[in-house]
């Protein structure tokens, strides 16, 4: 992941923790601002019109402060950040938005993947995203910021769960990709790391589900009760990311379910081929049987040995196992058969 560096090193940035500060109003392209200035234009916007982003980093102790002291964030944004709540979801928060969205780093061929949670607070007015590690969100939303038709704090919040949706969908995709090599390996019968290797593709593809999918039922509560400050069209706008988003989610529901069928087949070639193992094994120890009886008696030490005296004993005790082995092959064949 790339780390977010302002473009003008401020020791007020530094301090407060702030990484990026951009101002919007109307007719006028976003205009990015120090820690300081944020704070001024934030106090002329509360009686103009337009809205304040602001970003932070949330390792930095003062960040905390330095937002409750000057823009009155509340405290239960930060006790959802503190509870770690890392699933994907928007609710309400009386005349307030919060969101938690999620960024992951897709590598179908390595065991660990990395992850990152934006907590998001969007109000009438104010705009506030924080973090712990770096998002990738973030910074591409930031490099196309000046060809963004951005005027309103909600179109900034749904351009960030639409680029959520979009990574989400490019996954799938890759997956499918790689699942179908995976298919075509199956079917030229090379099944040895294949199971493996789609076992560790299910379980990050249901940690991706778990971490990228918005919680429907919060979903569903803001849609029908939206805060007052909200237009119409957003609510149209996130009804139609949510049924975007079910979509995808069912492609990844049908990918995990495709996923599965191929490992009950890989397991399937796997158990058919130790059973003839076995088999093989099974047969070579029954047709050693004979051969083992009969050398067991002649080896005793003891008196009375059939054919001790006889010219031909050898010859005749190589064709009485031959015989029993014969018969031992033909029986454990014959079972075959009839399995």
């Amino acid at each position: 992941m790339q780390t977010e560096k302002p473009a003008v090193l401020n020791f007020n940035d530094e301090v407060t923790g702030m990484i990026y500060g951009f101002v919007f109003r109307p007719d006028r392209p976003a205009e990015r601002v120090s820690s300081q200035q944020v704070q001024e234009a934030w106090q002329q916007i509360c009686h103009d019109k337009g809205f304040v982003w602001i970003h932070v980093n949330l390792n930095h102790a003062m960040s905390e402060k330095w937002l409750k002291k000057h823009f009155g964030v509340g405290e239960p944004f930060f006790e959802e950040i503190r509870e770690g709540s890392r699933s994907t979801r928007i609710e309400r928060l009386d005349e307030t938005l919060l969101a938690v969205l999620n960024d992951v780093i897709f590598r179908p061929d390595e065991t660990s993947d990395e992850a990152s949670t934006l907590w998001l607070s969007c109000h009438q007015q104010l705009v506030v995203t924080a973090r712990h590690k770096p998002v990738r969100l973030i910074e591409q939303l930031f490099k196309r910021l000046e060809y963004l038709n951005i005027t309103t704090p909600t179109a900034l919040l749904v351009h960030l769960l639409e680029e959520q949706e979009d990574l989400l969908e490019q996954i799938v995709r890759r997956a499918n990709q790689y699942v179908d090599t995976i298919e075509e390996r199956l079917l030229s019968h090379h099944v040895k790391k294949n199971r493996a290797d789609l076992g560790r593709l299910r379980r990050m593809l249901l940690r991706f589900q778990r971490l990228l999918a918005p919680e429907p039922t919060a979903l569903f509560r803001l849609l029908n009760r939206p805060p007052t400050w909200i237009a119409p069209a957003v609510v149209q706008d996130l009804r139609q990311f949510a049924e975007e988003f079910s979509v995808v989610l069912n492609d990844l529901i049908a990918l995990t379910e495709r996923i599965r069928l191929l490992q009950e087949e890989i397991t399937s070639r796997q158990m058919e081929q130790s059973n003839r193992t076995l088999y093989v094994l099974t047969v070579i120890t029954v047709l050693a049987l004979p051969i083992n009886i009969v050398a067991g008696f002649f080896g005793m030490n003891v008196g009375g040995i059939p054919l001790a005296s006889n010219h031909h004993g050898f010859i005749l005790l190589v064709m009485i196992v031959g015989v029993f082995t014969l018969l031992t092959g033909w029986y454990a064949l014959r079972h075959r058969d009839d399995d």
